[in-house]
Protein backbone atom coordinates (compact mmCIF):
# COMPACT_ATOMS: atom_id res chain seq x y z
CA UNK A 1 0.00 0.00 0.00
CA UNK A 2 1.42 3.69 -1.30
CA UNK A 3 1.98 6.24 1.50
CA UNK A 4 -0.84 8.25 0.60
CA UNK A 5 -3.18 5.79 1.02
CA UNK A 6 -2.12 5.15 4.41
CA UNK A 7 -4.56 6.97 7.14
CA UNK A 8 -2.45 7.74 10.63
CA UNK A 9 -3.70 8.63 14.01
CA UNK A 10 -3.20 12.28 12.83
CA UNK A 11 -2.25 13.89 10.01
CA UNK A 12 -0.88 16.93 11.36
CA UNK A 13 0.60 18.29 7.32
CA UNK A 14 -3.62 17.87 6.50
CA UNK A 15 -4.42 19.17 9.62
CA UNK A 16 -2.07 22.76 9.05
CA UNK A 17 -1.95 23.20 5.52
CA UNK A 18 -4.98 25.71 5.45
CA UNK A 19 -2.95 27.85 7.71
CA UNK A 20 0.68 27.73 6.79
CA UNK A 21 0.95 31.37 5.71
CA UNK A 22 -0.75 32.75 9.51
CA UNK A 23 2.10 30.06 10.60
CA UNK A 24 4.49 31.27 9.17
CA UNK A 25 3.90 35.01 9.64
CA UNK A 26 3.52 34.57 13.12
CA UNK A 27 7.01 32.46 13.79
CA UNK A 28 8.48 35.52 11.59
CA UNK A 29 7.06 37.92 13.96
CA UNK A 30 8.66 36.19 17.41
CA UNK A 31 12.35 35.88 15.27
CA UNK A 32 11.78 39.42 14.58
CA UNK A 33 11.15 40.65 17.83
CA UNK A 34 14.40 38.84 19.17
CA UNK A 35 12.27 38.28 22.67
CA UNK A 36 12.05 34.23 23.13
CA UNK A 37 10.58 33.90 26.57
CA UNK A 38 7.86 35.27 28.48
CA UNK A 39 7.43 37.95 26.20
CA UNK A 40 4.62 39.58 24.19
CA UNK A 41 3.36 36.16 23.05
CA UNK A 42 3.28 34.61 25.76
CA UNK A 43 1.18 37.08 27.60
CA UNK A 44 -1.05 37.74 24.65
CA UNK A 45 -1.43 33.77 24.15
CA UNK A 46 -2.59 33.33 27.89
CA UNK A 47 -4.80 36.59 27.62
CA UNK A 48 -6.46 34.72 24.36
CA UNK A 49 -7.00 31.98 26.21
CA UNK A 50 -8.45 33.29 28.83
CA UNK A 51 -10.98 34.77 26.73
CA UNK A 52 -11.94 32.00 24.82
CA UNK A 53 -12.27 29.50 27.92
CA UNK A 54 -13.76 32.79 29.82
CA UNK A 55 -11.32 31.79 32.41
CA UNK A 56 -10.10 34.08 35.64
CA UNK A 57 -7.01 33.77 35.34
CA UNK A 58 -4.21 31.16 33.47
CA UNK A 59 -0.73 30.89 33.51
CA UNK A 60 0.73 29.32 31.04
CA UNK A 61 3.90 26.28 31.37
CA UNK A 62 6.23 24.11 29.79
CA UNK A 63 4.03 21.27 29.19
CA UNK A 64 0.89 19.64 30.62
CA UNK A 65 2.49 17.71 32.89
CA UNK A 66 3.71 20.46 34.86
CA UNK A 67 0.42 22.09 34.65
CA UNK A 68 -0.60 19.37 36.81
CA UNK A 69 2.33 20.22 39.36
CA UNK A 70 2.56 23.51 39.35
CA UNK A 71 -1.61 23.09 40.11
CA UNK A 72 -0.92 20.95 42.96
CA UNK A 73 1.60 22.51 44.35
CA UNK A 74 -0.11 26.10 44.46
CA UNK A 75 -2.46 24.34 46.51
CA UNK A 76 -0.56 23.20 49.08
CA UNK A 77 -0.55 19.62 48.45
CA UNK A 78 2.30 16.96 49.84
CA UNK A 79 2.92 14.02 52.24
CA UNK A 80 0.60 12.78 54.20
CA UNK A 81 -2.31 14.08 51.83
CA UNK A 82 -4.22 11.86 49.41
CA UNK A 83 -5.35 12.70 45.66
CA UNK A 84 -8.66 11.04 44.34
CA UNK A 85 -7.86 10.25 40.54
CA UNK A 86 -9.28 7.89 37.98
CA UNK A 87 -6.89 5.20 36.73
CA UNK A 88 -7.65 4.92 33.50
CA UNK A 89 -5.94 7.82 31.88
CA UNK A 90 -1.89 8.92 31.03
CA UNK A 91 0.56 8.38 33.74
CA UNK A 92 1.44 11.81 33.91
CA UNK A 93 -1.89 12.65 35.92
CA UNK A 94 -0.96 10.29 38.70
CA UNK A 95 2.76 10.46 38.33
CA UNK A 96 2.41 14.56 39.03
CA UNK A 97 0.57 13.43 42.08
CA UNK A 98 3.52 11.88 43.54
CA UNK A 99 6.05 14.20 42.44
CA UNK A 100 4.33 16.95 44.51
CA UNK A 101 4.80 13.69 47.30
CA UNK A 102 1.11 13.40 47.98
CA UNK A 103 -0.68 9.71 47.62
CA UNK A 104 -3.06 8.66 44.73
CA UNK A 105 -6.18 7.42 45.26
CA UNK A 106 -7.75 5.10 42.22
CA UNK A 107 -11.79 5.21 41.96
CA UNK A 108 -13.29 3.27 39.35
CA UNK A 109 -14.86 4.92 36.40
CA UNK A 110 -18.34 4.53 34.70
CA UNK A 111 -18.70 2.28 31.63
CA UNK A 112 -20.38 4.63 29.42
CA UNK A 113 -18.22 7.53 29.72
CA UNK A 114 -14.59 6.33 30.73
CA UNK A 115 -14.50 9.49 33.15
CA UNK A 116 -14.21 8.81 36.75
CA UNK A 117 -17.50 8.18 38.64
CA UNK A 118 -18.80 10.80 41.39
CA UNK A 119 -20.47 8.03 43.73
CA UNK A 120 -16.92 6.09 43.83
CA UNK A 121 -15.26 9.84 44.87
CA UNK A 122 -17.81 10.36 47.64
CA UNK A 123 -17.27 6.49 49.05
CA UNK A 124 -13.31 7.27 48.76
CA UNK A 125 -13.28 10.62 50.65
CA UNK A 126 -11.18 10.13 53.93
CA UNK A 127 -9.88 12.68 56.67
CA UNK A 128 -6.75 12.60 54.51
CA UNK A 129 -7.94 13.59 51.40
CA UNK A 130 -7.22 16.97 49.78
CA UNK A 131 -8.16 16.72 46.78
CA UNK A 132 -10.12 15.48 43.45
CA UNK A 133 -8.20 15.31 40.47
CA UNK A 134 -10.63 14.73 37.51
CA UNK A 135 -9.80 13.62 33.91
CA UNK A 136 -11.95 14.66 31.26
CA UNK A 137 -10.91 11.81 29.04
CA UNK A 138 -10.80 11.63 25.40
CA UNK A 139 -12.68 15.05 25.02
CA UNK A 140 -15.38 14.01 26.70
CA UNK A 141 -16.24 15.90 30.18
CA UNK A 142 -16.79 14.30 33.45
CA UNK A 143 -19.47 14.81 35.25
CA UNK A 144 -17.70 17.98 37.02
CA UNK A 145 -20.92 19.67 38.23
CA UNK A 146 -21.59 16.98 40.80
CA UNK A 147 -18.03 16.49 41.62
CA UNK A 148 -17.63 20.01 42.18
CA UNK A 149 -20.41 19.94 44.75
CA UNK A 150 -18.90 17.06 46.11
CA UNK A 151 -15.91 19.15 46.65
CA UNK A 152 -17.61 22.02 48.21
CA UNK A 153 -19.36 19.75 50.36
CA UNK A 154 -15.99 18.17 51.75
CA UNK A 155 -13.51 21.29 51.67
CA UNK A 156 -11.32 19.70 48.82
CA UNK A 157 -9.84 21.26 46.18
CA UNK A 158 -10.52 20.31 42.21
CA UNK A 159 -8.40 19.95 39.68
CA UNK A 160 -9.12 19.54 36.43
CA UNK A 161 -7.04 17.58 33.82
CA UNK A 162 -7.58 19.02 30.42
CA UNK A 163 -5.03 17.63 28.66
CA UNK A 164 -7.99 16.00 26.02
CA UNK A 165 -10.72 18.44 26.64
CA UNK A 166 -9.99 22.14 25.59
CA UNK A 167 -13.03 23.82 24.10
CA UNK A 168 -15.16 20.99 25.38
CA UNK A 169 -18.28 22.48 27.75
CA UNK A 170 -21.00 22.11 30.17
CA UNK A 171 -24.08 23.43 29.69
CA UNK A 172 -22.12 26.28 28.34
CA UNK A 173 -18.88 26.16 30.50
CA UNK A 174 -15.81 25.19 29.56
CA UNK A 175 -13.78 22.63 31.13
CA UNK A 176 -11.18 24.11 33.13
CA UNK A 177 -13.24 26.57 34.80
CA UNK A 178 -15.32 24.88 37.38
CA UNK A 179 -11.90 23.38 39.73
CA UNK A 180 -9.59 25.49 41.27
CA UNK A 181 -7.13 24.80 39.07
CA UNK A 182 -7.68 23.64 35.02
CA UNK A 183 -4.56 21.87 33.12
CA UNK A 184 -4.30 21.67 30.04
CA UNK A 185 -1.39 20.30 27.23
CA UNK A 186 -0.58 21.72 24.01
CA UNK A 187 1.32 18.51 22.83
CA UNK A 188 1.08 18.60 18.91
CA UNK A 189 -1.52 16.04 18.78
CA UNK A 190 -4.30 17.78 21.29
CA UNK A 191 -7.23 19.17 20.10
CA UNK A 192 -5.18 22.43 20.64
CA UNK A 193 -1.91 21.05 19.40
CA UNK A 194 1.27 23.21 19.65
CA UNK A 195 4.47 22.48 17.72
CA UNK A 196 6.41 21.06 20.58
CA UNK A 197 5.80 20.88 24.02
CA UNK A 198 3.52 23.11 26.14
CA UNK A 199 0.81 23.55 28.82
CA UNK A 200 -1.46 25.97 30.53
CA UNK A 201 -3.13 25.81 34.32
CA UNK A 202 -6.45 28.42 34.64
CA UNK A 203 -7.03 29.73 38.25
CA UNK A 204 -9.86 31.39 40.16
CA UNK A 205 -8.25 34.51 41.46
CA UNK A 206 -5.46 36.88 40.81
CA UNK A 207 -3.62 34.98 44.37
CA UNK A 208 -3.33 31.83 42.99
CA UNK A 209 -2.00 32.70 39.30
CA UNK A 210 1.01 34.56 41.04
CA UNK A 211 1.66 31.53 43.15
CA UNK A 212 1.89 29.47 39.68
CA UNK A 213 3.42 32.45 37.96
CA UNK A 214 6.44 32.01 40.84
CA UNK A 215 6.27 28.24 41.02
CA UNK A 216 7.18 28.00 37.43
CA UNK A 217 9.92 30.53 37.25
CA UNK A 218 12.49 28.71 39.97
CA UNK A 219 10.37 29.88 43.20
CA UNK A 220 11.38 33.51 42.13
CA UNK A 221 9.52 36.94 41.83
CA UNK A 222 12.58 39.19 41.32
CA UNK A 223 15.59 37.76 39.60
CA UNK A 224 18.28 35.75 41.86
CA UNK A 225 15.47 35.70 45.17
CA UNK A 226 14.25 32.67 45.49
CA UNK A 227 10.77 32.48 47.53
CA UNK A 228 10.51 28.79 47.22
CA UNK A 229 12.35 26.00 45.12
CA UNK A 230 10.21 25.94 42.13
CA UNK A 231 10.23 24.65 38.22
CA UNK A 232 11.86 26.07 35.51
CA UNK A 233 8.37 25.52 33.44
CA UNK A 234 7.70 28.32 30.78
CA UNK A 235 6.13 28.41 27.90
CA UNK A 236 8.87 30.01 24.58
CA UNK A 237 7.49 32.94 22.63
CA UNK A 238 7.22 30.74 19.66
CA UNK A 239 5.38 28.00 20.85
CA UNK A 240 2.59 31.14 21.95
CA UNK A 241 2.91 32.74 18.56
CA UNK A 242 2.37 29.46 16.79
CA UNK A 243 -0.51 28.54 19.43
CA UNK A 244 -2.23 31.92 19.17
CA UNK A 245 -3.07 31.01 15.79
CA UNK A 246 -4.28 27.78 15.99
CA UNK A 247 -6.87 29.17 19.00
CA UNK A 248 -8.44 31.36 16.70
CA UNK A 249 -9.37 27.90 14.71
CA UNK A 250 -10.14 25.81 17.50
CA UNK A 251 -14.02 26.00 17.12
CA UNK A 252 -13.62 24.95 13.56
CA UNK A 253 -11.26 21.94 14.73
CA UNK A 254 -13.78 21.00 16.97
CA UNK A 255 -16.81 20.75 15.03
CA UNK A 256 -14.84 19.24 12.54
CA UNK A 257 -13.96 16.08 14.44
CA UNK A 258 -17.77 16.12 16.07
CA UNK A 259 -18.63 15.64 12.10
CA UNK A 260 -16.20 13.04 11.79
CA UNK A 261 -17.44 11.45 14.83
CA UNK A 262 -21.29 11.49 14.04
CA UNK A 263 -19.75 9.96 10.21
CA UNK A 264 -17.89 7.60 12.42
CA UNK A 265 -21.75 6.56 14.00
CA UNK A 266 -23.06 6.26 11.06
CA UNK A 267 -21.25 3.99 9.30
CA UNK A 268 -20.35 1.48 12.48
CA UNK A 269 -23.59 -0.15 12.62
CA UNK A 270 -25.47 -1.25 15.48
CA UNK A 271 -25.31 1.44 18.16
CA UNK A 272 -26.79 4.67 18.57
CA UNK A 273 -25.76 6.63 21.43
CA UNK A 274 -26.35 10.51 22.80
CA UNK A 275 -24.79 12.37 24.41
CA UNK A 276 -26.21 13.72 27.68
CA UNK A 277 -28.05 16.81 28.21
CA UNK A 278 -25.83 20.17 28.18
CA UNK A 279 -22.54 17.94 27.71
CA UNK A 280 -20.01 18.91 24.11
CA UNK A 281 -17.48 16.44 23.07
CA UNK A 282 -14.50 17.48 21.46
CA UNK A 283 -13.20 13.90 20.24
CA UNK A 284 -9.73 14.57 21.27
CA UNK A 285 -9.63 10.61 20.66
CA UNK A 286 -12.48 8.55 18.77
CA UNK A 287 -12.54 5.38 21.02
CA UNK A 288 -14.39 1.89 20.72
CA UNK A 289 -14.45 -1.11 22.84
CA UNK A 290 -13.89 -4.52 21.39
CA UNK A 291 -13.52 -7.98 22.75
CA UNK A 292 -10.90 -8.95 19.73
CA UNK A 293 -8.69 -5.65 19.96
CA UNK A 294 -5.42 -6.57 18.99
CA UNK A 295 -6.52 -9.03 16.21
CA UNK A 296 -8.71 -5.36 14.94
CA UNK A 297 -5.50 -3.41 15.59
CA UNK A 298 -3.88 -6.10 13.42
CA UNK A 299 -6.55 -6.24 11.22
CA UNK A 300 -6.87 -2.62 10.82
CA UNK A 301 -2.67 -2.56 10.38
CA UNK A 302 -2.78 -4.48 7.31
CA UNK A 303 -4.95 -2.29 5.46
CA UNK A 304 -2.80 0.85 6.24
CA UNK A 305 -5.15 2.24 9.30
CA UNK A 306 -2.92 3.31 12.30
CA UNK A 307 -5.12 2.68 15.59
CA UNK A 308 -3.94 2.76 19.07
CA UNK A 309 -4.68 1.42 22.32
CA UNK A 310 -4.93 4.66 24.93
CA UNK A 311 -4.42 2.66 27.50
CA UNK A 312 -3.30 -0.37 27.88
CA UNK A 313 -3.34 -0.84 31.40
CA UNK A 314 -4.94 1.23 34.35
CA UNK A 315 -2.25 3.12 36.85
CA UNK A 316 -2.78 1.27 39.18
CA UNK A 317 -1.22 -2.05 37.35
CA UNK A 318 1.52 -0.32 36.55
CA UNK A 319 4.71 -1.87 38.53
CA UNK A 320 5.54 1.57 40.19
CA UNK A 321 2.22 1.72 41.62
CA UNK A 322 2.58 -2.36 42.78
CA UNK A 323 2.49 -1.13 46.59
CA UNK A 324 -0.40 0.52 46.44
CA UNK A 325 -2.88 0.26 48.54
CA UNK A 326 -6.26 -0.42 46.45
CA UNK A 327 -9.28 0.27 48.61
CA UNK A 328 -11.92 0.26 45.76
CA UNK A 329 -12.88 -2.16 43.11
CA UNK A 330 -11.55 -1.06 39.85
CA UNK A 331 -13.14 -3.82 37.69
CA UNK A 332 -14.58 -1.02 34.74
CA UNK A 333 -11.16 0.93 34.28
CA UNK A 334 -9.37 -2.89 34.29
CA UNK A 335 -11.94 -4.22 31.54
CA UNK A 336 -11.60 -1.19 29.35
CA UNK A 337 -7.84 -1.09 29.24
CA UNK A 338 -7.92 -4.72 28.05
CA UNK A 339 -10.77 -3.79 25.30
CA UNK A 340 -10.26 0.33 24.02
CA UNK A 341 -9.02 1.57 20.43
CA UNK A 342 -8.93 4.35 19.50
CA UNK A 343 -9.16 5.11 15.79
CA UNK A 344 -8.05 7.71 13.63
CA UNK A 345 -9.54 11.83 13.96
CA UNK A 346 -8.01 14.40 13.36
CA UNK A 347 -8.88 18.21 11.79
CA UNK A 348 -8.09 17.63 7.73
CA UNK A 349 -9.22 14.32 7.85
CA UNK A 350 -11.72 13.17 5.12
CA UNK A 351 -15.23 11.89 5.73
CA UNK A 352 -14.19 9.13 2.71
CA UNK A 353 -10.97 7.92 5.18
CA UNK A 354 -13.64 7.43 7.74
CA UNK A 355 -16.37 5.79 6.04
CA UNK A 356 -12.65 3.30 4.86
CA UNK A 357 -11.87 3.17 8.26
CA UNK A 358 -15.61 1.98 9.23
CA UNK A 359 -15.54 -0.08 6.70
CA UNK A 360 -12.73 -2.40 7.27
CA UNK A 361 -13.60 -2.47 11.34
CA UNK A 362 -17.28 -3.62 10.15
CA UNK A 363 -15.50 -6.19 7.60
CA UNK A 364 -13.46 -7.98 9.96
CA UNK A 365 -16.97 -9.08 12.37
CA UNK A 366 -18.22 -9.95 8.78
CA UNK A 367 -14.99 -12.16 8.12
CA UNK A 368 -15.34 -13.21 12.26
CA UNK A 369 -19.00 -14.31 11.67
CA UNK A 370 -20.12 -12.35 15.26
CA UNK A 371 -21.34 -9.47 16.77
CA UNK A 372 -18.89 -6.49 17.13
CA UNK A 373 -19.78 -5.73 20.68
CA UNK A 374 -18.40 -2.74 20.75
CA UNK A 375 -20.01 0.89 21.95
CA UNK A 376 -18.62 5.02 21.25
CA UNK A 377 -16.72 7.11 24.27
CA UNK A 378 -19.85 9.14 25.06
CA UNK A 379 -22.05 8.57 27.43
CA UNK A 380 -25.60 7.47 27.27
CA UNK A 381 -28.02 9.76 28.08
Amino acid sequence: MSLENMIPMVDTLAWHKPIQKELKQAATRVLDSGRYILGEEVAGFEQDVAHYLQAKETVSCANGTDALVLALSAAGLGPGDEVITTPFTFFATAEAIVRVGATPVFVDIEPESFNIDPARVQAAVTRKTRAVLAVHMFGMPARIQEIQALCKDHSLWLIEDCAQSFGACVNGQMTGTFGDFGCFSFFPSKNLGGFGDGGLVTAQSGAMAEQLKVLRNHGSRVQYQHEYVGYNSRLDEMQAALLRVKLKHIEHYNKERRKLAECYRTHLQGVEVLLPSGMEHVYHQFTILVDQRDNLKAHLANQGIASAVYYPLSLHQQPVFKDLKITQDLFVAEQTARRCLSLPIFPGMKEAQVKHVAKAVSGFFAEASESPGYWFSEAAS
